[in-house]
């Protein structure tokens, strides 16, 4: 029965609270330290193949190995592979974390690797250092994203993607031009880093993967898996066999009334350095006797993004049309116009549905054309996605060394 005087009646409110604060605080340290080896994956892109691939090759060893991913659509994958999909109430909340700590511990999980869910510095922070205490660290890259909440500066997004390297400890990356920015982070907790060449990786060992995989991806999740005693070989046959993420970077023909379209789904790759880095993999600049048509798909939340793409479209990439939708697309429109792109090579259709989109999408293929979708993932992006994948099938060509595409 609580009492009728209100403040005795907060107080006990209060000791309620931090009793179970305190329980669960307990219980989450107890939880963590059943858990010998924490891998914490972070950084700008790649984080959630990169996590998949290091967990696929760990699973080879003698280590029970669970992962979670937070990118396109959240998974905890399980060892034996299996994965279930992680249901939210609301929006990502770092404190998912916990959760997945838990059931990690009481599937009796030796080693965990989990892509850092956090991008505001103050809360990788506490990601690192009050929820998963990482026994070794991953930081994949820094390059010029989310620039409002960890920037201004790239120097600065390595900064923020420091607080998540662990004490006392290695970290692995494949940043090369911030690394130094990295090393002196890792030196004030008595860290090592270590930088991974993607060199080691050759092309015929991506070749392999079902997707158009990174070699810094692979390079880097090769290195963990070293660290750890796997054999290499046993890891890249496990990291081949192993089901990419849902944002992975896939290719789909769709021959549609006479017309061949190739559609590359590179939502994921949402910053101008990745985006760069992908269109001349694919092979798809200086290519006028092959259209190539971009879909660049903004989010609400993006602003800065919708702008960074204006300026991508009109100095580094050479499409022969463009079509905007999504949100902020006059934004896109208006710097990729003062930026001196043509008016009439870009098509804004806003929050068209995506029937819609594929319809002016073909009426700009005169016999085929490769399209690229870019931008976000989120908002239309899965639609796009999931419209395009329906009406093709899967398309196994890889880019040579050369960048171009050999049958």
């Amino acid at each position: 029965m609580l009492s009728s005087n209100p403040v005795l009646t907060i107080i006990g409110l209060l000791a309620v609270l931090l009793a179970y604060g305190f329980w669960e605080f307990r219980t989450h340290q107890r939880n963590l330290r059943r858990i010998p080896i924490r891998i914490h994956v972070n950084g700008t892109r790649g984080k959630s193949s990169v996590t998949r691939l290091i967990a696929a090759g760990l699973r080879t060893g003698p280590r029970r190995t669970i992962a979670k991913t937070t990118g396109t659509t959240p998974r905890l994958i399980l060892e034996d592979g299996s994965e279930l999909p992680i249901s939210r109430a609301g929006s990502p909340n770092i404190i998912e974390q916990l959760m997945v700590v838990r059931e990690a511990q009481a599937r009796g999980a030796e080693i965990l690797v989990v892509e850092c869910m956090a991008v505001q510095p103050h809360l990788q922070w506490i990601a690192e250092e009050r929820m998963i205490q990482s026994t070794l660290g991953v930081i994949t890259n820094a390059r010029a994203d989310h620039l409002d909440q960890m920037g201004p500066t790239v120097v600065n997004v390595a900064e923020a993607l420091s607080n998540t390297i662990p004490h006392r400890s290695t970290v692995y990356t494949a940043e090369g031009p911030l690394l130094p920015v990295l090393q002196a982070k890792a030196a004030l907790k008595h860290s090592a880093v270590v930088s991974c060449d993607s060199h080691t990786v050759t092309d015929e060992d991506l070749a392999r993967f079902s997707y158009v995989e990174h070699k810094d991806n692979v390079a880097l999740a090769l290195a963990v898996c070293k660290h750890f005693g796997i054999e290499r070989r046993a890891a890249l046959d496990a990291m081949v066999r192993a089901t990419p993420d849902s944002g992975a970077l896939q290719a789909h023909r769709i021959h549609f009334f006479a017309k061949d379209l190739l559609f590359y789904n590179a939502f994921a790759a949402n910053d101008r350095d990745s985006t760069i880095m992908i269109y001349h993999r694919l092979g798809l600049e200086n290519r006028p006797d092959h259209p190539v048509l971009l879909i660049v798909n903004n989010r609400g939340d993006r602003l800065q993004r919708a702008e960074q793409f204006g300026e991508l479209i009109a100095t580094d990439l050479d499409a022969q049309h463009v079509f905007l939708v999504g949100d902020f697309t006059n934004a896109t429109h208006d710097i990729a116009l003062r930026r001196g792109f043509p008016a009439d090579l870009m098509s804004d259709l806003g929050h068209c549905t995506v029937d819609e989109l594929f319809e002016a999408v073909v009426d700009h293929v005169p016999h085929a054309a490769t399209i690229l979708g870019v931008g976000n993932i989120g908002g239309m992006g899965k639609d796009i996605v999931t419209f395009f994948k329906n009406r093709g099938e899967e398309w196994s060509r890889k880019p040579s060394a050369s960048g171009s595409f050999s049958a």
